[in-house]
């Protein structure tokens, strides 16, 4: 074995740790020739290399100090490769294992991924096969540690709002403004309202205000008010008895019942017929619940959060929302601003969702061109988060380099700089033909904003249903 670490070494550890390069290799293999030629060739590509001949020296040199890979035989005596990274797991020794095989099969390969190999390499092997699987790893692991610094300069920037937030993570002020709300009204079991487009992270902020409560280790229990027929929303909120309608073959919880001692999230409360905005009133102000069929109330501790696209203000004024419950609901409430509004954020959640993509995948996208990155700020997002989540991983899928260019994004995000800019800036002087492009983007907006509603897209609009429809036909707008 070589000798420990010196000062020197130690001082090149901690660099190579901040950049992400795995300098400091431990070979495994109980063939002496082998270890000499792999300790040579990885001494000439820069590594510190050091060679054991076994998997019980190999755990004895971990201990003794850190090495960023562990490059290992399979089969060999007593602790063969497979068991040392079983080993390696148990005493969660922070290091990347490669492990290679002279009796290579796709069903070892298998196998030795599911034990937690980072790579596998079939013996005998290219001098350049190995460094290329080095390097590969040294990829990785620079971007999971440039993604750890990214989630601490986040802290920084936002503080504790920040870390209250879990998975948000902004610098615009509306959101920080947002982030101290969270960590004001989270101890507190008041009622929340929280408002915004499709897409702006709702359910994350619910999420937030759960976990930063004294009810984090309670259930957090999320339903979709508008996905569940009115037949059966009833018996999902509140349960039924065995035998109360046709199909109650047992008794069934409700997920009032299911969510006490813990958080209730109503997403699109709006969508809530108004039947059961009556139990849910009375849910509300009572705390009690009586599941159908039963003659008999239970006491639930339930926090609710409840969510909505839509403007319940207005919904009340058109008896589609009970004014009752709305007050009983609007408490406190959260506004959430699209992403258009905090285009500040942009460049930001490009990076996070990067990093958590290579994370997910495997891949190894370093970032975005600076051409694909002014199109991703100057498009609008009417999907906002949600959307530019999604446009990141299809131009990570299907990329072909190391960063995303212009021409990898959607085409509705490349022609989006936008119509309307494109059309002034051309010179247009025809005001017929600005307009229809003006109107064009207006009815796509209502649309993609009412889900495809026709009727209120052209309540939106302020104009006719049959005006609406004539006009998408007229464009050809597909349905959104």
């Amino acid at each position: 074995m070589q000798a420990r670490t010196t000062e020197k070494q130690a001082g090149r550890t901690a660099a190579a740790e901040g950049t992400g390069a795995l300098r400091h290799v431990l070979v495994v293999d109980d063939e002496e020739e082998l270890r000499r030629m792999l300790v040579l060739l990885l001494k000439s590509r820069g590594y510190e290399a050091t060679a054991v001949s076994s998997g019980e020296q190999a755990l004895a040199e971990l201990a003794e100090r850190r090495y960023d890979v562990v490059l290992s035989d399979i089969r060999m005596p007593k602790l063969g490769g497979l068991e040392l990274i079983d080993e390696i797991k148990k005493r969660e020794l922070p290091t990347t294992v490669i492990l290679m095989s002279a009796f290579g099969s796709i069903d070892v390969a298998i196998e030795a991924m599911k034990r937690g190999a980072y790579d596998y390499v079939n013996k005998p092997f290219r001098t350049d096969e190995v460094v290329l699987v080095l390097k590969k790893a040294e990829e990785r692991e620079r971007l999971r540690r440039e993604n750890a610094a990214l989630k601490r300069e986040l802290a920084r920037a936002g503080g504790d709002d920040a870390h209250a937030t879990r998975k948000m993570i902004a610098r615009a002020p509306k959101m920080q403004e947002i982030f101290r709300t969270i960590k004001k009204i989270a101890e507190y079991k008041t009622t929340v309202l929280i408002t915004g487009e499709s897409g702006t992270g709702k359910e994350l902020v619910a999420r937030a205000l759960h976990d930063e409560s004294p009810r984090a280790s309670g259930p957090f229990v999320a339903v979709n008010c508008g996905a569940i027929p009115e037949s059966l929303l009833e018996s999902e909120l509140f349960g039924h008895k065995k035998g109360s309608f046709t199909d109650a073959i047992r008794d069934k919880k409700g997920l009032f019942e299911e969510a006490s001692g813990g958080t209730l999230f109503l997403d699109e409360i709006g969508e809530m017929p108004l039947a059961p905005q009556v139990k849910l009133l009375r849910v509300l102000q009572e705390h009690m619940v009586r599941p159908i069929g039963s003659v008999d109330d239970l006491k639930v501790d339930v926090r609710v959060v409840a969510a909505t696209v839509r403007d319940l203000a207005t919904e009340v004024k058109e008896s589609r929302f009970r004014e009752d419950l709305f007050y009983r609901l609007n408490v406190i409430t959260v506004a959430l601003p699209p992403l258009r509004d905090r285009r500040e954020d942009i460049s930001l959640l490009v990076d996070h969702f990067i990093a958590r993509t290579n994370a997910k995948l495997g891949t190894a996208i370093e970032g975005a061109s600076a051409d694909a990155m002014k199109l991703l700020l100057d498009y609008r997002w009417p999907g906002n988060v949600r959307e530019l989540e999604n446009t990141i991983e299809r131009a990570m899928v299907l990329c072909d380099g190391k960063r995303i260019e212009a021409d990898g994004l959607p085409e509705r995000v490349r022609e989006s700089r936008d119509r309307i800019r494109l059309s002034l800036q051309s010179g247009e002087l025809s005001i017929k033909k600005t307009t229809r492009i003006i109107e064009e983007e207006l009815i796509r907006k209502a649309l993609r904003e009412t889900r495809g509603n026709r009727t209120n897209a052209a309540k939106i609009l302020e104009i006719s249903h049959r005006a609406l429809l004539y006009k998408i036909k007229e464009y050809e707008i597909d349905d959104l």
